[in-house]
């Protein structure tokens, strides 16, 4: 976070405020609205930043949030991370992290404590997966460690673990991802750490020469991520160095899952905070190369880093190749790197709407998702500055900020339509942590976003199911059970292909749901899907229409069906309280 050269290129280069700038409805479906249903459906969180005056710097980092289904109900649950207050401040009663239990009629009930994960600590991220293939997702939290594993036992309780798994790292944690980069069959971990900080360590930085600012990362020394091996045992080894990751230079602040090759092995990228982004290459023998300098994703056009804060990979233009976006700091503008398909990625973001609309905002969460079912996957971006007192020094930035939703046209250009759907999307906050996930079962995909110091928010995407859309939920046998890494691919009677991907981390500090959505419009029809597992299995089957949650078990094909509660052309069907 790169606030002080920030500030003096801002007092030079001061555009207009961009967000309301060429906003239309154009193609949307009429009714289609974000409503802020947070209080309607009983969630009541707030995060604590400890901030008491002495500006350190973890307050400036929010927290994350994550869609997971924890009692494999078939309800998107929510989990929420918090921070605490620091030693020798009054103790916050609300200084816990929570897990909402989503009831399946548009409200959630607060089972934090009964789940055994009321445990007070600085908190940041979180990432969630079944390491141990029992069928049941389990929790890793970071923050300033060590961090904490939580084995779910399968009835709406959860152990703590940390000690015997051996993955309470014990750094200045960010952002994480379980992935199964050997393909063995057993989830393994990455976790990204920021910067060697400690409150016996902080020291004094300034703007104005008189007042304590928050300091920027390039004050202090990074810390290098940690790759944690599944042993299979419960237990896993920290096989960092082995494995080719260890880089002490690193100020990590998101993480995301990219086969940017296609090989079938996934990758890993790290975008970092005023140092080179990473790109590690999977090489397939259980170690990564880094290829950021030659792909074209270490640094800007300039050749300098940037304050890399979240990321996400998708293939947004129908290539079938994994592209890139990462939200920067202000006057960065967004990073949308396009996957050329010869190893090289082309920054699209400056000769575009996302260079122009994100100039002065400064963006933490952001991902791909399709928020109206169209087929194409559009932009989601979570704004808010760093600096309380940012407006100070520079009118036009502002500290609370609306976030971006840019809708995909044709996979090359995008429109920014967040005005148009609604206050509760243009709300300007101090936004962090974001995750997407249908909580409600209509088919459409709802937001949840957190606030620094402040409250989270969910935002229910209506409306959004006009169109057709198939949902696919994914079961491993011999690859991993979350069938993290599987790529899905959809053909339709167009003639086109659809291609996701099963992943957890991504984001910044969060984690969307897992099931693959594919939008298929107001008229297409699928005319197959296609498995590719992480195992090397490939499962081919048939669609049998829209509007359905598909559950599909590797080797088995479609084990459930089920109907969405939209979904297909015509009206939303609600019938949920707060509706």
């Amino acid at each position: 976070m790169r606030l002080g050269a920030t500030v003096l290129a801002l007092l030079l280069v001061a555009p207009a405020w961009p967000a309301a700038q060429g906003q239309q409805r154009q193609g949307l479906p009429a009714a289609l609205t974000f409503t802020d249903v947070t209080r309607a459906a009983g969630i009541t969180f707030r995060h604590v930043s400890g901030a008491f005056g002495k500006k350190y710097l973890p307050e400036t980092m929010g927290s994350g949030c994550a869609f997971v289904d924890v009692d494999n109900d078939g309800w998107l649950d929510i989990v929420l991370v918090n921070s605490s207050s620091w030693p020798g401040q009054p103790a916050s009663r609300n200084a816990l992290p929570a897990l909402y239990r989503n009831n399946g009629n548009g409200t959630f009930t607060d089972i934090t404590r009964q789940a055994g994960l009321a445990s007070a600590y600085y908190g940041l991220g979180v990432a969630a997966a079944d390491y141990d293939n029992d069928g049941f997702a389990d929790l890793y939290f970071t923050g300033l460690g060590p961090n904490k594993l939580y084995r779910n036992n399968g009835n709406r309780t959860f152990t703590d673990v940390t000690a015997k798994a051996g993955v309470g790292d014990p750094g200045f944690s960010t952002s994480a991802a379980w992935f199964d980069y050997d393909r063995d069959g057993r989830l393994d971990l990455y976790v990204a750490n920021y910067v060697q900080w400690s409150i016996d360590q902080d020291l004094f930085c300034t703007l104005d020469g008189k007042s304590k600012s928050y300091c920027t990362p390039e004050s202090y020394r990074g810390q290098s991520g940690t790759l944690y091996h599944n042993r299979g045992n419960g237990a896993f080894e920290d096989v960092t160095r082995r494995a080719g990751l260890h880089d002490p230079a690193s100020k990590a602040l998101g993480v995301t899952l990219i086969d940017f090759d296609n090989d079938g092995h996934l990758d890993l990228f790290v975008s970092n905070d005023t140092q080179p982004n990473r790109l590690y290459r999977n090489k397939g023998n259980g170690s990564f190369v880094d290829v950021a300098v030659r792909a074209g994703v270490a640094f800007n056009e300039a050749g300098v880093a940037r304050a890399g804060m979240g990321v996400d990979a998708a293939d947004y233009d129908g290539s079938g190749r994994q592209s890139l976006i990462i939200g920067n700091f202000s006057n960065e503008m967004m990073s949308l790197y396009r996957n050329e398909g010869t190893g090289l990625f082309i920054d699209d973001a400056p000769t575009s709407t996302i260079g122009q609309a994100t100039l002065l905002t400064l963006t933490f969460a952001c991902f791909f998702f399709d928020f109206d079912l169209d087929g194409r996957l559009d932009i989601f971006a979570a704004n808010g500055h760093v600096a309380d007192d940012i407006e100070r020094v520079q009118p036009k930035v502002k500290y609370a900020q609306p976030a971006h939703l840019f809708r995909n046209l044709d996979g090359r250009r995008f429109q920014e339509v967040t005005a148009s759907l609604g206050e509760a999307l243009a709300k300007p906050v101090v936004a962090r942590g974001a995750a997407h996930g249908d909580y409600d079962g209509d088919g459409d995909l709802d937001l949840l976003v957190t606030e620094n110091n402040g409250p989270a928010r969910l935002l229910r995407n209506d409306g959004g199911n006009v169109n057709r859309v198939v949902r696919v939920r994914l079961e491993g046998t011999s690859s991993n059970r979350s069938a993290i890494g599987a790529r899905v691919t959809l053909t339709t009677d167009g003639g086109g292909a659809r291609v996701a991907y099963v992943r957890t981390g991504s984001s910044y500090l969060s984690q969307s749901e897992s099931t693959v959505t594919f939008g298929l419009g107001p008229d297409r029809q699928p005319s197959g899907l296609q498995v590719s597992w992480p195992s090397g299995r490939v499962d081919k089957l048939t669609v049998p229409g829209t509007g359905r949650l598909l559950v599909i078990k590797e080797g088995q094909g479609i084990v459930d069906s089920r109907p969405l509660a939209g979904g297909g052309p015509g009206p939303s069907r609600r019938s949920r309280p707060g509706a």
